[in-house]
């Protein structure tokens, strides 16, 4: 264990320890290297920045971190140059359209800053835009605007190390609002150093490590695991954009294959988008993935099946079951909650759906017709503690009893930023029975088993009808396999109250292949009778959306909330549409002849 107070000593000792060795390997296309910053190279580039930002007087405060996916290097080069100057980085995603730079001047307003950071290229391009569209003007002015990467390297001369320790705050990295309205998590040095440690020791990673990520910096995974995890345990890491997995998923294992890494992962859509590819594309690609030991998947529901159908179609390039590492986290515990023993293959349990709607659970065979594979996501690790509470008395659950998720540890951001209410909710949670705490109230349900986490669903998007809680998610991945017209991983359930009563309506995403000569009727009825045999309800609305339509937060996850207000607006981007409520099946409709 490295012993350090602040990120700027580790680097600092990096800078010193392993001058020449790459920190980071930029495939900016995701094929073709661009650069190779050596740690002594961020050591320089971190000063330069943090001392320009110290002769304009800005430290002690916050600023915005505004880069493209491709400008990965300036965007690590900036974080650093913020550690190095006392100044609290707040990471965004980067603005594509005019109606996402109004988004930038919200988040300025609510982390109180006008300053933001970014590349001379960006900011060009920003400002001819506003050219074509006189709402972006009033943002340019309001906002200052620095570029980073034309900063004079010299002035790292000048650079004053801050009085800074574990306790200052490092960063901001707002919620994704797939539940609720994005806050600000504020992360200190001391949480960031603690949860590499239990990351680098979860994983096993060591100075020989090599890893792969596509994941965007401005999340909690791409940021935490990608950009400070080689630094912490001293390995390099190859960097690609987001961009270019989506473009093509297979660059992802050509990368893996390419530089041997041994350690590379992300949410379980990236790996079903591999198991969607047909084999013939990468028969002749030469892979080899037998380095690969750790696949790590986090940052949603990992699905037994995907990891079946995975080791299935890619065992015969070298990749192996044992090599899958479940794991669980969140912004709000810097990123890292809990993870299994790298050796272990991942552990599923079968339980019966309907006793889990029930919150019970009950085990059952894989062959049992009402069987729902639960895939385990490990134990804490350190000092760290999970436990599950009754949500609404705040008592202490046991083994096998699902509940609301709480952690505590080290790794504990300190609240939301200037939400005094809601920090106090969801960071400051005590048991009423044992007097145990202060824990994080995750908002996730699960169970522990023998130590490990099982989760099941999220609180605030359980379903009752009847008198039975539903999880969308369970739902969701039911309806997605009752016609192949339907995009995996892109669909949402949520209810609506209709007399009185909570009904329950699927928003769901149509193939593209699929939308010129779909079958609205068909597949409607496949998705009415898939819900009836399996959960025993009825649904109330149906609504098939066009490809890549569905609203998602810029992680990947389903809004739920959002398509709902959407539904009832009448908003969603239709390709077809049914309702319980009319007379008769004239509700279905087809606009699929439009696209």
């Amino acid at each position: 264990m490295l012993k350090y107070s602040t990120i700027v000593e580790l680097l600092q000792y990096r800078a010193k320890d392993q001058p020449h060795k790459s920190a980071y390997i930029f495939l900016p296309d995701g094929e073709n290297i661009s650069s190779q910053p050596t740690y002594q190279d961020l050591d320089h580039q971190a000063r330069g920045i943090a001392s320009y930002l110290q002769s304009l007087g800005i430290t002690n405060t916050r600023v915005l971190l505004v880069y493209p996916y491709h400008n990965g290097l300036e965007f690590i080069m900036a974080f650093f140059g913020c550690l190095y100057g006392n100044v609290v980085a707040v990471t965004n995603n980067p603005p594509r359209h005019a109606k996402s730079l109004l988004g930038l001047q919200e988040r300025a307003i609510s982390s109180q800053t006008n300053i933001v950071l970014t590349t001379e290229e960006f900011l060009s391009q920003i400002q001819a835009q506003s050219l074509e569209n006189p709402e972006i003007k009033p943002i340019l002015e309001s906002l200052q605007w620095i570029a980073t990467d034309i900063i004079p390297t010299n002035l790292a001369d000048s650079w004053q190390e801050p009085q800074i320790n574990s306790d200052t705050l490092a960063y901001m990295q707002y919620t994704s609002g797939s539940t609720g309205i994005p806050k600000g998590v504020m992360v200190t040095h001391g949480n960031m150093l603690h949860n590499s440690e239990v990351i680098c020791q979860g994983f096993e990673h060591h100075s020989d490590t090599k890893g792969v990520m596509w994941l965007p910096f401005y999340h909690d995974m791409g940021l935490i695991g990608g950009t400070m995890q080689p630094i912490y345990a001293g390995f390099t890491m190859a960097l690609m954009s987001p961009i270019s997995l989506i473009q093509n998923p297979l660059r992802w294992l050509k990368a893996i294959s390419r530089f041997e890494a041994n350690t590379s992962g992300g949410p379980n859509f990236a790996y079903d988008l591999l198991c969607k590819i047909p084999p013939q594309q990468y028969e002749g690609l030469n892979l080899d993935l037998s380095s690969w030991d750790l696949a790590f998947s986090g940052a949603e529901p990992v699905r037994a099946e995907t990891l079946e159908i995975f080791v299935e179609k890619f065992s015969p390039y070298g990749f192996r079951k044992e090599a899958f590492y479940p794991c669980y986290g969140m912004a709000e515990s810097t990123l890292f909650i809990s993870g299994g023993l790298k050796k272990d293959s991942p552990r599923v349990k079968y339980v019966d759906n309907s006793a889990l709607g029930d919150n019970k659970i009950v085990e059952v065979s894989p062959d049992s017709p009402n069987a729902k594979a639960i895939v385990g996501c490990g134990k804490a690790w350190l000092d760290d503690k999970i436990a599950i509470a009754d949500a609404e008395s705040l008592i202490k659950l046991g083994d096998n009893q699902v509940g609301e998720i709480w952690v505590s540890g080290n790794g504990i951001a300190k609240g939301y930023w200037n939400q005094v209410e809601e920090t106090n909710d969801t960071f400051n949670a005590y048991f009423k029975d044992t007097k145990e705490g202060p824990f994080l109230r995750t908002g996730d349900l699960g169970f522990l088993n023998n130590g490990e986490l099982f989760i099941t669903g999220r609180i605030k998007e359980i379903i009752i009808i009847w008198g039975r809680n539903l999880y969308p998610q369970h739902i969701e991945d039911s309806i997605q396999k009752c016609h192949p017209a339907l995009r995996l991983n892109c669909g949402a359930v949520f209810s609506v109250e209709v007399d009185g009563e909570e009904k329950l309506v699927i928003a769901q995403e149509i193939e593209r292949s699929y939308l010129r000569n779909l079958a609205v009727d068909e597949v409607i009825e496949a998705i009415r009778k898939v819900i009836l045999e399996d959960y025993l309800v009825d649904v109330y609305g149906i609504a098939l959306l066009k490809t890549a339509s569905l609203p998602k937060t810029t992680s990947g996850k389903i809004q739920r909330r959002a398509c709902r207000e959407m539904f009832l607006d009448n908003t969603l981007n239709l390709v077809g549409k049914w309702l319980a409520s009319d007379i008769s099946e004239s509700g279905v409709f087809n606009m699929a002849q439009n696209i």
